[in-house]
Order: structure tokens, then sequence, then C-alpha cells
């Protein structure tokens, strides 16, 4: 295990680490996929805040940015195959006026 990886990252690094999570998470084309993936990076945070060992730090950051990569990957494919419409509410259903009437 090098020096490096035992030291646990600055404050800057998991602020950026944080911020990269909230601009990929923007990425999503599908509303609930981008909350998803907003309120669980959010939640991570919160839970490691308290972490004080250097090495438990180390691990957890590790993991959010393995996490990360994930996440980005997963904004590029998920942006390649959206569909058209952003939401129901943008579909235009034409209404046929003879299946209306009684």
């Amino acid at each position: 295990m090098s020096v490096a990886a035992a030291s646990a990252p600055s404050r800057a690094e998991v602020l950026h680490l944080y911020r990269s999570f909230l601009r990929v998470a923007r990425k999503f084309p599908d509303y609930n996929i981008r909350e998803y993936t907003k309120r669980r990076a959010v939640d991570a945070f919160h839970h490691n805040r308290n972490l004080s060992d250097p090495s438990a730090i180390s691990s957890a950051f590790s993991d959010g940015k393995a996490q990360l990569e994930v996440a980005t990957r997963q904004a590029v494919v998920y942006s390649l195959y959206a569909p058209k419409l952003k939401s129901v509410m943008e579909a235009q259903i034409p209404i046929h006026r003879s299946e209306c009437t009684d």
C-alpha cells in the first residue's frame, strides 16, 4: 500500500467529489434517476460526515470516486437512450370525437 493511498483526502478534495456527484446527477435526462442520484450522494456524504479514522476516510473517498465513475458512465448511457418526451405532459394525444359521444 502506498503512502498516498493511506493518507486521508483533504476537505477540498471531498467537497470536489461531492460537487462532482451533483453535477453528474444533473446530466440524467430522467427526473426520477436524477433525483435518486442526488439523494444517494447527499445521504452517503451525510453518513460519512463523522468519520475520524484516516483509513476509513480514505476508504470512503475511494469508494466515492468509484461510484462517481459508475454514475458518469450511466449518465452517458441514459442520455443515449433517453425517450424523446421528457414528461407525459408533453404528449399530444389525439382525441377522436366519434368515440366520446354516446
